[in-house]
């Protein structure tokens, strides 16, 4: 509507020809939309984050496959990656570890290692205990606010909702993805479903077992290199 007020005004171009005034504002509104458009666009993209060197304390913070469950001694996959990255990685895996109990935990934690990155795998025994994915949700929202509150970054590793019996095919659940865009945070997405999809990597329906765990690491090190946390 404003542009169509505008008074169809004859300017002489460069080249001396006559075109409308109206078709210069209206170009110059589109391109001015046009540039707020990309601007916020580029604004909603989670930043390349930079390569963390040899040395940097990382934490694991999660469950009993954090832990590293059904292997022995070395094989959990924070030990695997630590190995992969030269990252002094801090195993802060605590069987049957809810979110609703490590919000409760992790800031202790934190003060105490003082990380540069926190890796989040958590979840899975709340899907168990039937609790709601929303209330899930928000249990991890509030470990990613107190990981930042810290200084450190947090990247959350996705966990399947559900994987009992035999012929489940694992998936991750949807809250990881929505936390990744709502809270602008790098994910890992379809490491852990993709080695719990696997028998041969399993202990039991819910655990890696060593070769599993070592996939894992795998798995987690070439995202973490395409999101740039390793050199490429």
């Amino acid at each position: 509507m404003l542009l169509r007020s505008i008074p169809r005004l004859s300017l002489i171009g460069r080249y001396g020809l006559p075109f409308s005034f109206v078709h210069v504002v209206r170009r110059a509104v589109i391109s001015a939309a046009l540039l707020v458009f990309f601007g916020l666009a580029a604004c909603s993209q989670k930043p390349k984050l930079s390569p963390l060197p040899a040395g940097t304390v990382v934490v694991a913070f999660g469950d009993s496959v954090t832990y590293g469950y059904g292997a022995g001694p070395g094989e959990d996959w924070p030990s695997k990656l630590a190995a992969m990255t030269g990252w002094r990685i801090v195993n802060g895996g605590v069987s049957g570890d809810t979110a609703q109990a490590g919000k409760g935990r992790i800031k202790a934690l934190l003060d105490e290692t003082k990380p540069a990155m926190v890796l989040v795998e958590i979840g899975g025994n709340d899907f168990l205990r039937r609790r709601k994915p929303k209330e899930v949700k928000e249990d991890i929202r509030d470990i990613i606010a107190s990981i930042r509150k810290s200084g450190a970054e947090p990247v959350l590793v996705a966990v399947p909702e559900a994987s009992l019996g035999a012929l489940a095919i694992p998936t991750d659940a949807d809250i990881y993805a929505e936390l990744s865009k709502e809270e602008k945070v790098a994910i890992i997405p379809g490491v852990f479903s993709k080695t719990l999809g696997q028998a041969e990597l399993r202990s039991d329906m819910i655990h890696p077992n060593a070769q599993g765990y070592a996939q894992m690491a795998t798995g987690i090190f070439a995202e973490m290199k395409r999101i740039g946390l390793v050199p490429g």
